[in-house]
């Protein structure tokens, strides 16, 4: 039997750019950095004081009675699967609960919440702490939301993979609509993150970048200067529907999710394979799921954080991979990196670029790392005619997803 075609027919975002995916696209077409300077209070002990903030508070969305009841990563899930879902144009459609999943994750999820009700028990005791805690700082609580919102009944799943958390989950309900389970699947990740435990932490890894008194040159992937990641929050949301569902009710696609591949290093908790090897097995599993040629890869949308080893890893692997020929392009640097929402935001830049044939820009690359011998639209965006493209998206624990996009 062959499989159903995936196509993608609702975007959503809410993120460092712009509240929405119109605003986001715009920001990194223009070249516009996210990252600032992190003027809470609690900063300013930190040795890391930048992180890519939302553009758009929740607050200026959703209801703040509603709010209440929700963690930040939940509050800006549901945000973007809003934008999604009327993007798709869903409602009274008459899409049968039962044949609607959802596929949403987050590498962190809760963290916020638990740290502030863990503070409120030390201070006021045990009867202080918010009844609503635990749906709050659970790890399924965004996709649990999420479900709630749109009706979902054939499934609610959530996706913990660190940084390919997003990406995973596009993969997940990939194999979903494959499966025959649903015929639609709302699927991405989300993180809000930006607190001093979590950046304290990752700043004793040395994973962070100190340039605290150059927020928006902070994220330089294959920049000789670069030193770690910028922390960054938000929520990336697609609807990936089944080709005939989305013909038979007149949808607009954007594009198709035509393959994924994943892996796994065995190698180290936060340390990539030292070969990439990892990487390179992802890759060319997307490339054999999806039956698309490594030739027609014309763009790569790289995982690419700012990290002094994993930037240069990622460039052996695509040149083992796919070749020297596709136009690279590292949105990082502009969005700071979202964690587990990473993937999910940075496959909808990769689908708008392939719908608008432009490739936005890499900034902040100054002085190219030697080993940089891949093209890089470096600065500008650049137009480019993209028959088929690819999304890296790699975390700690050695997770490692590729996705591969095509023309609708």
């Amino acid at each position: 039997m062959s499989r159903p075609d995936v196509v993608i027919t609702g975007l959503g975002a809410t993120t460092p750019l712009g509240g929405d995916v119109a605003s986001t696209w715009d920001a990194m077409l223009a070249g516009r950095s996210g990252v600032s300077p992190l003027t809470q209070e609690w900063a300013g002990q930190l040795p890391v004081r930048i992180a890519a903030q939302l553009a758009v508070e929740p607050v200026e969305v959703l209801d703040r009675v509603r709010l209440r009841r929700l963690d930040r990563s939940e509050a800006i899930a549901i945000i973007a699967t809003q934008e999604a879902w009327a993007d798709a144009k869903l409602a009274d459609t008459g899409l049968e609960p039962e044949r609607l999943a959802v596929s949403l994750g987050s590498g962190i999820g809760g963290a916020t919440t638990l740290l502030a009700q863990d503070d409120i028990l030390e201070a006021s005791g045990p009867r202080r702490v918010s009844p609503h805690t635990v749906p709050m700082l659970m790890p399924n609580g965004p996709a649990a939301w999420v479900g709630l919102e749109v009706g979902a009944k054939a499934g609610v799943h959530a996706m913990a993979s660190a940084c390919a958390t997003g990406a995973e989950a596009l993969a997940l309900g990939l194999d979903i609509i494959r499966s025959g389970r649903a015929d639609v699947v709302v699927a991405g990740g989300t993180e809000a993150v930006i607190h001093p435990l979590p950046i304290a932490g990752f700043a004793s890894m040395r994973a962070m970048s100190t340039r605290n008194d150059e927020p928006e040159r902070a994220s330089r992937p294959w920049d000789k200067g670069r030193d770690g990641f910028v922390l960054g929050e938000g929520a990336g949301v697609l609807i990936l529907e089944s080709a005939e569902h989305a013909a038979a009710r007149g949808a607009r696609v954007y594009a198709r999710l035509a393959g994924a591949g994943i892996s796994s290093d065995a190698y180290d908790i936060v340390q990539p394979h030292a070969q990439g090897e990892g990487a390179i097995r992802a890759i060319r599993g997307a490339l054999a799921d999806s039956g698309v040629a490594a030739e027609d890869i014309r763009h790569v949308n790289a995982h690419a954080t700012s990290t002094p080893v994993g930037d240069m890893l990622e460039i052996g692997a695509l040149k083992a991979a796919v070749g020297e020929h596709p136009v690279l392009s590292a949105t990082k640097s502009m969005s700071g990196h979202l964690l587990g929402a990473a993937g999910a935001l940075e496959s909808i830049a990769t689908i708008l670029a392939i719908r608008d044939g432009i490739v936005p820009p890499t900034i902040n690359l100054d002085d190219p790392d030697d080993g940089l011998d891949l093209e890089v639209a470096a600065h500008k965006a650049r137009h480019l005619d993209i028959p088929a493209a690819l999304n890296n998206a790699f975390g700690f624990g050695g997770h490692n997803v590729a996705l591969v996009f095509t023309r609708a």
